[in-house]
């Protein structure tokens, strides 16, 4: 049983099937509000809701706009890719944009291309030149794309290595629709988010995690990890089940749903 699966199995353990999900909380089948640190590794950082993405994937189904053809949605991604990265045809260094289902296949495409200018960018982790990198990854804030992995690489080097994406993918319309949205909802979240919305849960968190923007690097010895995640699974709180993958300050919320951490500390 891998990490992920294991808190899977234990958040069912103790409050039964979440039964829906909305900005950073988990509502369960025994009535229990949990708060999610984990969000999906990332995928949910704006939140469990999905907003516009969902509707945007919702009105493309209803249209019938599927199958192998082109739609009106097509397109939308890269257009999405470009505007999150702050480059177009007239500003900067416009990019090709290709997919992957696994991380490791979209790493390898990256690195064959470039492999000393390719970056796993995560929102608000760092400010990058985006113009000096030539292979960005990332991943779509959306919560139900565990197997999609973006990769956005300058046009001529696109173009000057071909044989290069061949385990890209392509998305049906309505799904590359609600990604696209997506990013267009992160950008508006990037301008939005700083870091007075999450210096404000410090007090609970710092005796715990070293704090990155919204990311937790824990400082509980890797050793006692799982016992500290079940230590806060106990206390309502849903945090990373792997060590190397930060936690997620949980935007929105009050910061009292941290403060049991306080109430009840784990002993280091």
């Amino acid at each position: 049983m891998n990490e992920t699966d294991f808190l899977a199995e234990a958040v069912f353990l103790r409050y039964g099937n979440v039964k829906r999900a909305r900005g950073p909380f988990l509502y369960t089948q025994k009535g229990r509000r949990l708060t999610d640190l984990y969000q999906e590794n990332g995928r949910a950082i704006l939140g469990w809701g999905g907003s516009s993405a969902f509707t945007m994937l919702k009105n493309a189904l209803d249209r019938g706009a599927t199958g192998s053809f082109k739609t009106c949605f097509s397109g939308r991604l890269e257009k999405a890719v470009n505007s999150l990265f702050n480059s177009s045809l007239f500003f900067g260094a416009h990019r090709c944009v290709f997919l992957f289902s696994h991380r490791q296949d979209c790493l390898s495409c990256a690195l064959s291309i470039s492999p000393h200018s390719t970056l796993f960018w995560k929102p608000w982790a760092a400010q990058v030149d985006f113009d000096s990198i030539d292979c960005i990854m990332l991943e779509p804030p959306l919560p139900w794309t565990s197997g999609i992995f973006i990769l956005a690489v300058k046009d001529e080097l696109a173009h000057e290595n071909p044989g290069a994406f061949k385990r890209n993918i392509k998305l049906p319309s309505p799904v590359e629709a609600a990604v696209a949205r997506s990013l267009y909802n992160l950008i508006a979240a990037i301008q939005e988010r700083q870091e007075k919305d999450w210096f404000i849960y410090d007090k609970a968190v710092v005796p715990y995690w070293e704090r990155t923007g919204p990311y937790l690097h824990p400082k509980v010895p890797q050793e006692r990890y799982r016992e500290f995640l079940i230590h806060c699974l106990d206390l309502g709180i849903v945090i990373s089940p792997v060590y190397e993958q930060p936690s997620i300050v949980p935007f929105g919320a009050d910061k009292g749903v941290l403060e049991i951490l306080r109430k009840k500390p784990f002993p280091l």
